[in-house]
């Protein structure tokens, strides 16, 4: 263990210091020898020349002056070596404190332990959201996202085929209905049918990559349910989906308003998080109509084409390009 910093009253029993000793030794020796060399000369001055009391005053500094001086300055050495010990022992301390927080840091950690079991509750039924602030605000529709799953008794096995392989394909009508959003808190089809497209898959990728857009432009005043497109044949969008570009499908993008495009312009430039939103929101819906169009009638094309999904990508498509 380190050495404690010494009290005043240790000090003072421990004793002079060889330096110290030898220092008030010749504080001594100067006054006893300069005191009777000044006692000798002045018993055999003259008491009555006039310089008696000068005589006097001078003995007096010769003898006391020099002799406090030497006795302030081994004052001075003693203070200096106390305030040195205790530099040292508080150096000492310090080290000794930053080992033992560097011991306590590297010890390995308790092992959590395990929460007390929690009796399994019955699952309850999925609500919608309580409200709407208005119809506008449907593009701030929150889409729920998987939920984890409860451990299970069992080890999952590593080739076990994933609940969602295991589920039918979402209707088209439902598909297209989850692609609209529901309108309102009161919309229990389109809630219907946004569930039933979120245990698809690939329909709940695209899905989830529509809200995070229409989420997105909303915070800059921009909402679906303004927009008004100019119509464009379900040719059109076979042509698209087959991978023909440019003029032939520029109808695609019928939402040509300039405010709404340099907004979005604007913000896929400077805002990194918009920008990866939007190219991952119109990669998924491409990827989409590859395998949408080759079972769709005209009709679910055209239906299609009247999300709230849809009109995000005509947008977003014609501020980026992709119908150039």
């Amino acid at each position: 263990m380190a050495q404690q910093p010494r009290t005043n009253q240790a000090r003072e029993a421990e004793g002079l210091t060889q330096g110290e000793a030898i220092g008030i030794a010749i504080a001594e020796a100067w006054m006893v020898v300069i005191g009777i060399s000044f006692w000798l000369s002045m018993s055999e001055s003259d008491p009555d020349d006039g310089f008696a009391l000068g005589r006097w005053v001078l003995a007096v500094i010769a003898v006391f002056i020099p002799a406090g001086l030497i006795w302030i300055a081994t004052l001075l050495a003693r203070t200096a070596r106390h305030l040195r010990e205790d530099l040292y022992h508080t150096q000492a301390e310090v080290s000794r404190l930053s080992g033992a927080l560097a011991a306590q840091q590297n010890a390995p950690a308790a092992p959590p332990q395990a929460p007390p079991p929690v009796a399994a509750q019955p699952a309850e039924p999925a609500q919608p959201p309580s409200r709407f602030e208005s119809r506008r605000e449907v593009s701030r529709l929150i889409v729920p996202r998987a939920a984890p799953q409860a451990p299970q008794d069992q080890p999952s096995l590593a080739l076990e085929t994933p609940p969602e392989d295991t589920t039918p394909p979402v209707d088209r009508p439902d598909f297209i209905m989850a692609l609209n959003f529901p309108d309102d808190e009161n919309d229990t089809e389109g809630f219907a049918a946004l569930r039933r497209a979120l245990r698809d898959r690939k329909a709940r990728k695209l899905v989830q990559a529509s809200q995070d857009v229409l989420t997105l432009l909303s915070q800059d005043g921009i909402y679906m349910d303004d927009l008004r497109p100019e119509p464009a044949h379900a040719d059109l969008w076979r042509s698209f989906a087959k991978g023909i570009r440019g003029k032939a499908v520029d109808r695609l993008g019928g939402i040509k308003n300039p405010a709404y495009l340099s907004i979005v312009s604007t913000r896929a430039r400077d805002d990194t998080i918009f920008r990866d939103s939007v190219h991952h929101f119109l990669r998924c819906f491409d990827q989409m109509l590859v395998g949408f169009e080759e079972n769709a009638t005209d009709t679910d094309l055209l239906a299609l084409a009247e999300t709230r999904t849809a009109r995000a990508f005509m947008l977003l498509g014609r501020a980026t390009g992709t119908f150039d």
